[in-house]
């Protein structure tokens, strides 16, 4: 049996989302500080660059996370690589390569609860339900999901030219159900949430953080023609083709 006391029940700590197994905890201001920092922190929380905190509930479910993402756990907790033999691991290895995530994701389960690193990113729950089951994320956005969800790489529909627009390859799949925690560098609040039916989405930038699984994802000249293309200045764009939802940022990061 445990007790935490002076985390989430400080008055300084706020808890800014929760989802199932998954709960926020933000922190208002920095108070370990000296005088050299103290006006920096001071301007950062009142622009909310705040340090914030993902805290997993594993009595709800076992979860899958970054690889260096733990900071601490405490109670029932058990740790595996999630590796099941040599070929799952160069597989792993080689998806990890390809879309830029860690190639081994630890899996933690039990009845305790483990608590991820700070950061000062943006941290985004998703219920993948609510994206038909499937949802591609952009690189590097991954930090945590239920270890039921399955992870898989998805290759761009014509690959040469995803690699004139400078774009990856590959993009990190996570599919069937259970939730998701994303570090984004944009805050909930500006994030555009596009609903396609079956439309075109055009895209001139890496501003799309996530898209359904369901939705074509290629990179094409912006207009049918290379001059008109270099008349509008704007060369290639990622465009989303279907039915389905892409999350966008309102700049390129």
């Amino acid at each position: 049996m445990y007790q935490v006391n002076n985390f989430t029940n400080n008055d300084d700590v706020s808890i800014i989302g929760s989802l199932g197994a998954f709960t926020v905890a933000e922190y208002k201001r920095d108070l370990s500080v000296d005088p050299e920092t103290a006006i920096t922190a001071y301007y950062a929380s009142e622009m909310k660059a705040r340090r914030r905190q993902l805290i997993c509930d594993l009595s709800q479910s076992p979860v899958t996370i970054s690889a260096g993402a733990m900071q601490w756990m405490i109670g029932d907790v058990s740790v595996s690589t999630g590796v099941k033999g040599a070929g799952d691991l160069i597989g792993k290895a080689i998806r990890g390569k390809a879309s830029g995530e860690s190639a081994i994701k630890p899996e933690y389960s039990g009845t305790g609860m483990l608590i991820l690193e700070p950061t000062y990113r943006h941290l985004l729950l998703i219920d993948v339900a609510e994206w038909g089951n499937n949802i591609v994320l952009d690189d590097g956005l991954f930090l945590a999901s239920y270890s039921s969800l399955q992870q898989h790489l998805v290759a761009r529909s014509n690959l040469s030219s995803a690699v004139m627009g400078g774009e990856g390859l590959f993009n990190l799949s996570m599919q069937g159900y259970g939730a998701l925690c994303l570090e984004s560098p944009c805050p909930r609040e500006e994030l555009i949430e596009i609903t396609l039916d079956n439309d075109v989405l055009k895209v001139d930038g890496n501003m799309a953080m996530a898209w359904s699984g369901s939705l074509q994802f290629t990179v094409e000249r912006s207009t049918k023609s290379l001059i008109g293309s270099a008349a509008s200045g704007e060369g290639l764009v990622n465009v989303y083709r279907g039915t389905g939802k892409v999350l966008m940022s309102p700049v390129a990061f």
